[in-house]
């Protein structure tokens, strides 16, 4: 049974496991310049807080209360999933300038894969198997992994200014906390988005792929858990409508 003192936990749980895995990862030397980015203002930025989100996001959601164990297991393995896909993008594609699904799509039409196609197909499949969990009618299944999938993109497209994303999730899954069979899902991902947004904004450090991707996919979880057809049917199209609007405008501005 889900109570408020379960939601609390979950967004605890988030909250101090992203606090304390940033200040260790912080706190450790000789991590080099591969976790160093150059930020909107020329800033010279750490991305710890991606690792921190992720495992924040994770622990919180395998802890839950009052949630069966395959909704737990499910949740902390895709934001995991998200995580490790981010995490390659933000390692492996540093030096990528191309953006966007149709950037990579027609990469990949070339014949190369590129570290953005793989993050595509690799957070795609974790959203499929998200949403076979959750979900027990086949369309159901396909609208809750477009909503996971695509709310971990969307997370990721707003990740370019100090706060946006950490502040987009707090602002997107405080309905969630109204719902009942899915407030510690929605509450997990804002604990650690809590935790992190103010080194965000005081621009110390950056959620990057890793950690943008990893609050995406809770949250997305969350919604797909919470919501019937109808409602997932509107934030698939949603998110999809966003994702299409946003790549345009990103060809057009290249």
């Amino acid at each position: 049974m889900i109570t408020m003192r379960s939601v609390g936990k979950a967004a605890l749980c988030g909250a101090a496991v992203a606090r304390g895995v940033y200040e260790a990862a912080r706190r450790r030397s000789g991590q080099g310049a591969a976790w160093e980015r150059t930020n909107h203002a020329g800033r010279t930025l750490h991305l710890h807080a991606g690792p921190a989100a992720a495992a924040g996001t994770a622990l919180a959601l395998a802890a839950a209360g009052g949630l069966p164990p395959r909704a737990r297991a499910a949740g902390a393995l895709t934001v995991l999933a998200a995580a490790a896909c981010g995490a390659y993008d933000d390692f492996a594609g540093a030096g990528d300038p191309r953006r966007g699904f149709r950037a990579h799509l027609g990469a990949l039409r070339r014949g190369e894969v590129t570290s953005g196609a793989v993050k595509l197909v690799g957070i795609g499949a974790a959203a499929c198997a998200a949403g076979a969990v959750v979900k027990e009618r086949p369309l159901d299944k396909a609208l809750a992994a477009v909503v996971v999938a695509g709310s971990a993109h969307l997370v990721n497209l707003l990740d370019v200014r100090p706060g946006r994303a950490a502040g987009t999730v707090l602002v997107l899954a405080a309905p969630g906390l109204a719902r009942r069979g899915s407030a510690p899902l929605a509450a997990a991902p804002m604990g650690a988005a809590a935790a992190l947004i103010a080194d965000d904004l005081a621009e110390r450090t950056m959620l990057g792929d890793t950690g943008a991707h990893a609050l995406g996919a809770g949250l997305g979880l969350a919604v797909a858990v919470g919501n019937g057809r109808t409602g997932l049917a509107l934030h698939a199209a949603a998110l999809v409508g966003t994702a299409l609007a946003m790549d345009a405008r990103n060809h057009l501005c290249e």
